[in-house]
């Protein structure tokens, strides 16, 4: 028996020193490799995938470039570990502590620093791990660990790095604004024209999209009580009553409304302060005011979901998700909303053009706790107007929602976007006007138009929360199952427009 445990020792001994010596080679970089490429090049690598592919994945790169990016991203990268793809959910992850360290030994024997000046942060809930590294040594030697699911940037600004070099293009400067920081937001009110809504009791605005839908029939039947919806945006103004003191009155009684933050506003990656609840960008509130805005009295815009209890998170500044606090504040919205046993529904309307491993995680996560996500298909800019449909709307596990003109349910609006991903649309362009959607404004007492992919996500998730209202116990599955059945191409989805329009009467009859 000695000898025999012996033996087997000395196996053991051989294998930990095989493993280790694999770890730790040495590792020559190519002399034509060892500076990092522009992020001019970066991009235009990036736009060709997507152009070509329809998508791009870190993953699909060679080392050079992956370091690069991590270098043009202030050196951060996250790292998603585990023995499988879907290895993700640390609670059902039982090696998940002895992996991660596996990494982290890697890492600090090529970077050569203690392990507080490599580790930004580690995951709670899911197996990630945000982490410094400055050697493209490092990039090599882990993506040679059979336990990476996968290795990316966590830092690197498509977006603003697009800008800063479009505008150094065009006029011999350098631009380092960030172009996404306006990117759907707007404190901006207008009176809106009477032919766009229609007054009803007891005294609100109900918008013209609406009756495209048939969502005030749909009231006679569902109101959305009893259901909860989680909005992941930018937040609520602090400024707009309705979402506050008169929330919970007139013909939207007994329900509840929490505002959460998970965003970081700022420089540095080890932050973990957040800035709050309250919208800094327009965005989130008229999101939450399509979703779910009170009808009462106070004659402004109601929302589609109108007595449905509502959770929103500012997860983001804006609507585009680029940049390390941006997407860390979106997985964690995800995986929050995920744990609260109450949220049936998860909206949000913002995104990126390209997959982020740790928002996958995150909406992967929420999925697996039964929730029904909707997501924006998108919305073009002046340089993305090439993509398609946008992550994390064509993951499978998302609703990919995007917005039609009037009277349509294969055109799309003038600035959203289209594809085989997309699941339902939403009527958000009049005809003749060209006017979008009515919407409670950033400030109180105020309205607006908001249109695009975003406003028909919201609407979406509106009505499936009056659909579960009326069969609150159905699941997940059963809900969607009945929002098909009440489009317009079922049973047979349009090759670019999904389903098509939803008639929410015939989803809650």
């Amino acid at each position: 028996m000695t000898k025999k445990f012996l033996s087997l020792l000395s196996l053991s001994i051989v294998f930990l020193a095989s493993c280790n010596q694999d770890n730790h080679e040495d590792i020559t970089i190519d002399s034509s490799k060892t500076s990092a490429l522009s992020a001019e090049r970066i991009n235009t690598s990036i736009d060709e995938s997507i152009s070509i592919k329809n998508t791009f994945d870190w993953s699909h790169v060679d080392d050079h470039f992956l370091w690069s990016a991590i270098k043009r991203g202030n050196n951060i990268a996250t790292i998603g570990f585990g023995t499988s793809k879907n290895d993700y959910d640390r609670s059902k992850s039982p090696d998940n502590q002895k992996i991660e360290q596996e990494i982290l030994n890697i890492i600090q024997h090529y970077e050569g620093k203690l392990l507080d000046k490599i580790v930004i942060s580690s995951d709670k809930f899911l197996n990630l791990v945000d982490v410094i590294i400055e050697k493209q040594e490092t990039v090599i030697a882990l993506r040679k660990s059979q336990y990476i699911r996968y290795f990316e940037p966590s830092d690197y600004k498509y977006f603003q790095n697009n800008a800063s070099y479009r505008a150094s293009n065009a006029d011999g400067s350098s631009n380092t604004t960030n172009s996404s920081g306006s990117s759907g937001c707007g404190y901006e009110s207008e009176v809106l024209n009477t032919a766009d809504f229609t007054t009803v009791l007891p005294n609100a605005k109900a918008p013209w999209t609406f009756y495209k839908h048939n969502i005030p029939a749909a009231w006679s039947f569902s109101s959305g009580a009893g259901v909860t919806i989680g909005v992941v945006d930018t937040g609520i103004s602090p400024s707009q009553s309705l979402f506050g003191s008169s929330f919970n009155n007139g013909f939207s009684t007994g329900r509840t409304v929490y505002k959460y933050g998970t965003y970081v506003d700022s420089i540095w990656p080890w932050s973990t302060t957040t800035d709050g609840p309250n919208d800094l960008c327009g965005h989130g509130t008229s999101m939450a005011s399509v979703a779910a805005a009170p009808r009462n009295a106070n004659g402004m815009p109601v929302g589609v979901a109108y007595n449905a209890n509502l959770i929103t998170y500012r997860a983001a500044s804006n609507v585009v998700l680029d940049g390390y606090h941006e997407q860390n504040g979106v997985k964690n919205a995800f995986v929050a909303l995920g744990n609260n046993a109450a949220v049936k529904i998860i909206s949000m309307s913002m995104g990126h053009i390209f997959s982020v491993g740790k928002i996958e995680d995150g909406v992967k996560y929420a999925y697996n706790k039964g929730k029904l996500i909707f997501c924006a298909g998108g919305t073009s800019t002046s340089f993305t107007n090439f993509v398609g449909v946008i992550f994390p709307a064509s993951m499978a596990e998302a609703v990919a929602v995007t917005g039609v003109k009037e009277n349509t349910s294969n055109v799309k609006c003038d600035v959203c976007h289209s594809g085989g991903k997309i699941d339902f649309t939403i009527q958000m362009q009049r005809a003749t006007s060209g006017n979008t959607v009515p919407v409670n404004s950033y400030y109180n007492a105020q309205t607006d138009y908001v249109g695009g992919s975003s406003i028909a996500t919201a609407t979406t998730a509106g009505i499936a929360a009056l659909v579960w209202a009326k069969n609150p116990t159905w699941t997940r599955a059963q809900v969607l199952t009945k929002m098909k059945q009440s489009s317009t191409y079922y049973p047979t989805r349009n090759a670019n427009y999904g389903h098509g329009n939803i008639n929410a009467l015939l989803a809650v009859q």
